[in-house]
């Protein structure tokens, strides 16, 4: 981006908008499963929609390969409409909306069943569709040693695990597809652990599923200005897979057909394919301390707690030298700080983007004071409309008045 390329948008698409870059997510996908396919080959991914179902990212997914990870109905009927085929889609989540759970597994898709109703309710959608096979993941919760107790899955010490196991294996039309684990840390050392406690796990019931998943939790690509404020090492692709794919290829890799290794990645993916870009609509003093206003707020980069990557570009008539300013946003929440002590030249009119504001920021922004903002595709020469501005009637059309 330039001044002038700026300045266009602005004029066609408003004082605000994201900017996408789809062909920076493609080369993250391709160079995410190679590091993992490079050791064992029978890798694949399945994009967590929940971290950002723009539905052009999920359409990329499935043309190159990947599998749909979805959480909801909602997510389910996003990878329908991009033409995900059922066996592509892998259903996970603590709540299932039981007649949609019912049709993707009649369709062929995967479901992991998380708690025991959802095995209850199995054992009904299979003898109501005695013609049909079914297929099944069990998501299994173990100790890694995160200081977390995951709310997830099964205990594998629990009577409900085996009892799950045991009903599977009697219903003649279903199939155990895979066996999943998903944590929420992504600190390196926590990969290992879950690819050794799962492979522990699949020894001690005899079970050799042909897909073993180990779930998300990856850092993407970060700025360098953004890694200094992690209190935690920001691994690479290349590391993440030597974590645990050695273990697959070394355990399986003799088999003729070995299971298949899927990991659900969503920020490491997405994180840095989107840039959020607002215009600076006021600048004030308040007992010595610098505010500029931008059309734009937390929520739409949901990066809290760090400031992120930022450019200014110079398009106000005037500018000045700031020390210590903080962006804020346009509501009326005293949090709403974009990013703390920027010192430098500013005026009302420029531009500010905020850089690694792909991963949870579209999905999670509220309809809150204002609704969202209008996403652009930059990847081609020509920018394309991939979410028009959102307005009042999308908001309130669901209200009585």
């Amino acid at each position: 981006m330039n001044q002038s390329q700026l300045s266009v948008l602005s004029a066609k698409y408003g004082s605000a908008f994201y900017l996408l870059d789809t062909q920076q997510f493609k080369e993250n996908f391709s160079e995410l499963k190679s590091a993992f396919a490079t050791i064992y080959p029978n890798t694949n991914i399945a994009y967590s929609y929940k971290t950002n179902y723009i539905p052009a990212l999920c359409k990329i997914v499935d043309e190159l390969g990947g599998l749909a990870e979805v959480v909801s109905d909602m997510e389910l009927n996003i990878a329908r409409r991009v033409g995900v085929t059922p066996k592509n889609i892998i259903w996970n989540g603590p709540y299932k909306n039981p007649q949609e759970f019912e049709t993707l597994l009649v369709e062929g898709g995967q479901v992991n069943l998380d708690s025991f109703y959802e095995t209850e309710l199995l054992k009904t959608i299979a003898k109501n569709h005695p013609e049909k096979i079914l297929n099944v993941g069990v998501r299994v919760n173990f100790a890694i040693n995160d200081n977390t107790v995951s709310r997830f899955g099964f205990d594998v010490e629990s009577k409900e695990f085996f009892d799950t196991l045991s009903a599977i294996n009697q219903l003649d039309n279903v199939k155990l597809l895979g066996i999943q684990c998903h944590y929420a840390t992504r600190r390196l050392e926590t990969w290992r652990p879950r690819a050794e406690k799962m492979l522990e796990l699949l020894n001690q019931i005899g079970i050799v599923p042909p897909r073993i998943d180990l779930g998300g939790g990856l850092y993407g690509k970060i700025h360098e200005s953004l890694k200094k404020q992690f209190d935690a090492y920001i691994p690479t692709y290349q590391e993440y897979a030597q974590e645990v794919a050695p273990l697959f290829a070394e355990k399986f890799g003799s088999m003729p057909n070995p299971p298949q290794l899927l990991i659900e990645p969503g920020s490491a993916l997405v994180g840095d394919c989107m840039s959020f870009v607002a215009k600076v609509v006021s600048i004030k003093n308040i007992r010595g301390q610098y505010f500029a206003t931008l059309l734009g707020s937390s929520h739409n980069i949901n990066i809290s707690g760090k400031n992120p990557p930022l450019t200014v570009y110079p398009l106000a008539n005037e500018r000045f030298e700031y020390d210590n300013l903080n962006f804020v946003g346009y509501t009326c929440i005293e949090s709403d700080v974009l990013y703390r002590g920027f010192n430098g030249l500013l005026g009302v009119g420029d531009f500010v983007e905020f850089a690694n504001a792909g991963s949870y920021s579209v999905v999670l922004k509220p309809p809150f004071i204002l609704p969202n903002f209008p996403v652009l595709d930059i990847s081609g020469d020509n920018p394309v409309l991939i979410k028009r501005q959102e307005c009042f009637d999308d908001i309130f059309r669901t209200y009585s008045f």
